[in-house]
């Protein structure tokens, strides 16, 4: 029987080009998170596989900034044990103004890096490889934050030292909102009293909590 000729090359099953942010699979050792909403809405970023890190959910991401959607355009925003960026690069995403990233591991602040390039967002923001209470200790007050994420580590006991040094050092603009994610059994939670509760919601073994930093106290 005769051979089917080959099909010429140009007619050959091309692999599409990957656009920016595009990956058909994830680096090993590498996951990826998906922005929700705003200017890269639909981009899918990689960030590291490390211990323990548990990027806010789409779900849980959705109601937030839905609580939120007033509060973001030109908001000066910080976003501490950035781990993956998920919650501060939506927040830039959706018209924050900074955005401040602090994490502690090499791997995680290398890929914020990236990925922030890729965004091209690197003149919007500030990468800082430190562990949160170090951070703090020395972070000024100016030009201070309107939108603080806090979302440490479960059982390590964080918690508590990050809300007051925030407080202490008035790093928090005022009418300011901070975003807590802990582990449900944490109660009550350990923050200032001049942080009035807002909204919170149960999510998987944590719980979320918006706070809005109280003028008059």
């Amino acid at each position: 029987m005769p051979r089917r000729p080959s099909k010429p090359a140009a007619s050959r099953r091309r692999s599409r080009p990957k656009g920016p942010g595009q990956s058909a699979k994830a680096k090993t050792g590498q996951q990826r998170l998906r922005i929700i909403a705003g200017r890269w809405r639909g981009r899918k970023l990689e960030f590291a596989d490390l211990p323990g890190l548990r990027p806010t959910t789409d779900r849980v991401r959705e109601t937030l900034f839905n609580w939120l959607q007033t509060q973001l355009p030109g908001a000066r925003v910080l976003d501490m044990f950035a781990g993956s960026g998920a919650l501060g690069l939506e927040a830039l995403s959706r018209g924050a103004s900074h955005l401040t990233l602090v994490d502690t591991a090499a791997a995680a602040v290398d890929q914020l890096k990236q990925n922030l390039r890729l965004l091209d967002a690197l003149d919007d923001s500030t990468l800082v490889q430190a562990s949160a209470t170090s951070w703090l200790q020395q972070a000024s007050s100016e030009p201070g934050y309107d939108l603080v994420f806090l979302d440490p580590p479960y059982g390590k006991g964080l918690l508590a030292d990050c809300c007051e040094q925030l407080n202490q050092r008035q790093l928090i603009r005022p009418g300011g909102w901070i975003y807590v994610e802990a582990e449900s059994e944490l109660q009550p939670l350990p923050v200032p009293a001049n942080w009035r509760l807002h909204r919170q919601l149960k999510a998987g073994q944590g719980s979320c909590y918006l706070y809005q930093l109280d003028d008059d106290q």
